[in-house]
């Protein structure tokens, strides 16, 4: 099994905060700008390597930052389908305010560049057997779905950040699903995480569905097994790369070493746990042994049930 993420991959820009700026307001923020490399596409692929799993992740970037491939490569992603061209990198504008919680502007540069041709060469080279990740921070998503799922790949969406257009897609051919509430309240019209549960399987019968829940942790349903997991309790710096960590781990122990459901949401959780603890994006993404080490070590919480 190979997983391919075709992905983003941005260069972000951190400012630390006291609060996030309010509409017609100016704030001086604190201490110098943090340059990160990140994305959700590029977290995710660091994270699944990290997390132990061979992953080759597809998109581009600028001709000139040819240092995110050194930095993907460093992690263990094998970027064989990463294209420079004469279009700037996606980047993102994050503020971080004191408690640790961030707010994102993207502009998505190279990452809308993707087009037929590029993606017909990058999934010859894949088939039945390998997963799929895909993102909402690249162009053409939809037609990404459509070929994958024709080569019978498992195909794995997270429907970040979700729009209008990502609700035309062709769904239906997803596998699992790995979305926040406001992404599932979006997708099925529910707000309450049972019902957004229940009324994804009405949709997209079959699918396996993580849901995070923020303080509330994170649960799961396929319409056969469910699963349930709290959060630890540790000092939160900075939030940016969470979910992109959670989504990874998760991924990898479930797909890759074949984990239950209950140890990949417990080592999912942990090593999000361990990101959210330091600063940046794919930089504070832990190594699975780090993970190992954390185990039972953590104050848990249990989920509100």
């Amino acid at each position: 099994m190979r997983f391919l993420n075709f992905g983003s991959i941005n260069i972000d820009y951190v400012y630390h905060v006291d609060h996030f700026v309010r509409p017609g307001e100016t704030e001086l923020s604190e201490g110098e700008r943090g340059t990160f490399s990140g994305g959700k596409g590029f977290n995710q692929s660091v994270a699944l390597a990290k997390a132990g799993a061979e992953v080759y992740h597809a998109g581009k970037i600028s001709r000139e930052d040819s240092f995110l491939l050194k930095e993907l490569e460093s992690a263990g992603v094998r970027t064989d389908f990463i294209q420079q061209v004469g279009m700037y990198t996606g980047h993102a504008i994050i503020q971080v305010d004191t408690t640790g919680q961030n707010c994102i502007l993207l502009s998505a540069g190279a990452n809308h560049t993707m087009t037929e041709t590029f993606i017909d060469e990058v999934l010859g080279h894949f088939g039945a057997g390998d997963v799929l990740l895909l993102q909402n921070e690249i162009n053409r998503i939809d037609s990404i779905i459509e070929k994958a799922h024709a080569r019978g790949m498992t195909i794995v969406l997270n429907p970040s950040p979700i729009n209008k257009p990502l609700l035309s897609y062709p769904l239906d051919k997803v596998t699992c699903f790995l979305l926040n509430e406001i992404e599932g309240q979006e997708l099925t019209g529910r707000s309450d995480p049972a019902q957004i549960l229940e009324r994804m399987q009405i949709q997209f019968p079959g699918c396996a569905v993580v849901l995070t829940l923020g303080k509330d942790g994170v649960c799961y349903w396929d319409g056969k097994e469910r699963g349930r997991h709290g959060i630890y309790d540790v000092e939160v710096v900075d939030t940016t790369a969470a979910g992109d960590t959670f989504t990874g781990y998760f991924l990898a122990c479930r797909y890759q070493h074949q984990e239950t459901i209950a140890r990949a949401l417990e080592k999912a959780s942990i090593a999000s746990s361990l990101a959210v603890s330091k600063n940046g994006a794919a930089a504070s993404i832990p190594l699975l042994a780090d993970v190992h080490a954390y185990q039972d070590k953590l104050p848990y919480i249990l989920p509100n049930v």
